[in-house]
């Protein structure tokens, strides 16, 4: 029988997004009736997006029936009791709740929303051996590492004696923010582990490389211990120097800003979070988008980010991946001073292989695992 409180708190999210939706939607709708009332040019810039006298006061007294249905149902779902599922109770509505958080994941952040993903670590098994972090990808959460009935984390575990931690996270906010908040309860996981000095290891699937390598930077500016732990990282399918699709949704939104008559439906493709505009380039660090217009133009304002030092890092590839290139995937990029330093007996691409094959196919289990049962590196 479903939880009745989880119930009303998925509720809650779900009103206070449709309430959003109707604002949103009430703005394009206005925008486009202000500009085709101006007809202004077919090109060039249009009206501030505000319609005035008898037409302004009707999307305005849309607007404030809105804000007061919100209101009134949101303090309705309120009143009941705030009692999320605990971690190890996952439904099936949260693979659609990890989807809808890697596209409008900050927005429900930032707006509170219950239906955001707050991070967690979940730990499966007793403490032992080497303890292996497994971070997952956009619209995912940390339950679909098993895929056909294959998990890399429990197979790790069971061969190696080591012990699997799962992140689970908004995939929505920026990768930056992410990354900051796994250096921080990774740095908390460790010092309440058993073991003083457990060896590190971190798997990470797609935009999870990105998290990993924000985190392994932030680690190293604030001396973290666990960074020093850290022996191996191994990415697999990770967009280092970006994804097309997000790119294509840049174009998108440049050639609907073309025409005044269409730049209102441009804040359609502007509602997809800043998870996925970090993917146009590969953004690891707060310096790559903050007081830069994320939206605007598609210029590479990254700050370098070479792979953490003293690490053995690994990078995998699916060779028919339609969302992440090989080149890509294997940090390689045409100006120098963007390229990963993976050594190239570290780099592997698995012919025939797509972007999701890379989580339960034999051949890149066997890849992982050699990977990481290989000599530690020195001490650093």
């Amino acid at each position: 029988m479903p939880d009745p409180a989880r119930v009303f708190a998925t509720a809650q999210g779900a009103s206070r997004l449709a309430f959003d939706g109707v604002e949103q939607l009430t703005r394009i709708v206005e925008a486009m009736h202000a500009n085709i009332a101006a007809a202004p040019s077919p090109l060039g810039r249009g009206t501030n997006g505000r319609t005035r006298g008898i037409t302004g006061f009707v999307y305005d007294s849309v607007r404030f029936v809105n804000a007061g249905a919100r209101a009134a149902l949101d303090g309705a779902l309120g009143l009941m009791p705030d009692l999320a599922a605990p971690a190890g109770e996952r439904q099936p509505s949260e693979v659609w709740r990890a989807v809808l958080n890697g596209v409008l994941g900050d927005h429900l952040a930032a707006s509170e929303n219950p239906l955001a993903i707050p991070m967690r670590l979940r730990r499966e098994g007793d403490e032992r051996g080497k303890l292996i972090v497994l971070i997952h990808g956009l619209c995912m959460n940390d339950r679909q590492w098993t895929r056909k009935g294959h998990d890399h984390g429990e197979a790790l575990a069971r061969e190696l004696g080591a012990t699997p931690v799962y992140v689970h996270y908004n995939t929505g906010r920026h990768v930056s923010d992410n990354g900051r908040e796994l250096a921080d309860q990774l740095e908390e996981l460790l010092a309440g582990w058993s073991t003083p000095t457990p060896e590190l290891a971190i798997v990470a699937h797609s935009m999870g490389g990105l998290v990993a390598r924000s985190a392994c930077q932030l680690a190293a500016e604030q001396g973290h211990a666990w960074l020093a732990r850290l022996t191996r990282l191994v990415f697999l399918g990770t967009p280092h120097h970006g994804a097309p699709l997000e790119r294509g949704g840049s174009w998108v939104d440049q050639l609907l800003g073309v025409s005044p008559y269409s730049a209102p439906l441009a804040r359609l493709g502007m509602l997809r979070s800043a998870g996925i505009t970090d993917l146009r380039h590969g953004s690891v660090r707060e310096a790559d988008w903050h007081g830069h217009d994320r939206f605007a133009g598609r210029a590479d304002r990254r700050v370098p980010t070479p792979l953490p030092v003293g690490v053995a890092c690994y990078a995998l590839a699916g060779g028919r991946d339609a969302l992440v290139p090989v080149a890509s995937a294997l940090g390689r990029h045409r100006q120098p001073g963007r390229e990963l330093a993976f050594p190239e007996a570290h780099c592997w691409v698995g012919e025939g292989l797509n972007h999701f094959d890379l989580l339960d196919r034999p051949e890149v289990y066997e890849r992982l695992r050699e990977n990481l049962s290989a000599a530690a590196p020195g001490p650093r």
